[in-house]
């Protein structure tokens, strides 16, 4: 399957645990960080759900 870059933007600082969970879960250690995951359904609603937090790059 492709891959996806995803970068944290935001902070989790003040948001609410299931933001925190999904975040943590989609493998973002600290803010700023870039990943690669593969372009699957359950990673495209995690980024959904986060939307305002990460940014998806090219």
């Amino acid at each position: 399957m492709a891959t996806i870059k995803i970068k944290q933007v935001r902070s989790v600082i003040g948001k609410p645990q299931r933001q925190k969970d999904t975040i943590k879960a989609l493998g973002f250690k600290r803010n700023q960080q870039i990943i690669e995951k593969e372009d699957t359904p359950a990673v495209l609603g995690m980024i959904r759900k986060v939307s305002h937090l990460v940014e998806v790059l090219d």
